[in-house]
């Protein structure tokens, strides 16, 4: 897909990722590194803990909402970061075997008052396991630019 700017994005523009399947190995291995908790990293403590089995860190199925619509090419060009998250919420736990796509709309776009060549895009981000049930949702405030004068 061709690269969007500020200027492209309108409210209410609805953007769906491919599908990610997490495994077992990939769940334990990221608690390792970023979230050592017991129901991450332990089957025998995580089918004892209130989830009844091993989930994922609610930290990977962020990152993996994300990267899923950042690998789309969708900001390629003029992605400049992000100044924050807003009303991040895990809302289901994400098990080995689940398979996780973003469902992202525009919320808002607003060029910049001091800054014309940028703008600020609000994007909520939902991610949705293989029977459609949405397991976190956040707002990402975008950094991007506008689309350059030809």
């Amino acid at each position: 897909m061709a690269t969007l700017f500020l200027d492209d994005l309108s409210e209410g523009q609805r953007f769906t990722t491919p599908g990610l399947t997490l495994t077992e190995a990939e769940i334990i291995d990221f608690a390792w590194r970023y979230d050592p908790q017991p129901f991450h990293l332990d089957t025998r403590a995580a089918a004892a803990s209130p989830y009844g089995g091993l989930i994922a860190s609610g930290f990977q199925s962020l990152a993996l909402c994300f990267r899923l619509f950042i690998q789309s090419g969708i900001l390629a060009e003029s992605s400049m970061g992000s100044p924050g998250i807003d009303e991040l919420r895990w809302l289901a736990p994400v098990r080995p075997g689940d398979t996780l796509h973003g469902r992202i709309e525009v919320l808002s776009v607003k060029p910049s008052s001091s800054k014309p060549d940028r703008g600020i895009a609000r994007l909520q981000y939902q991610a949705l396991n293989q029977r459609d049930e949405v397991v976190l949702g956040f707002i990402v405030n975008h950094l991007l630019k506008r689309r350059p004068a030809t």
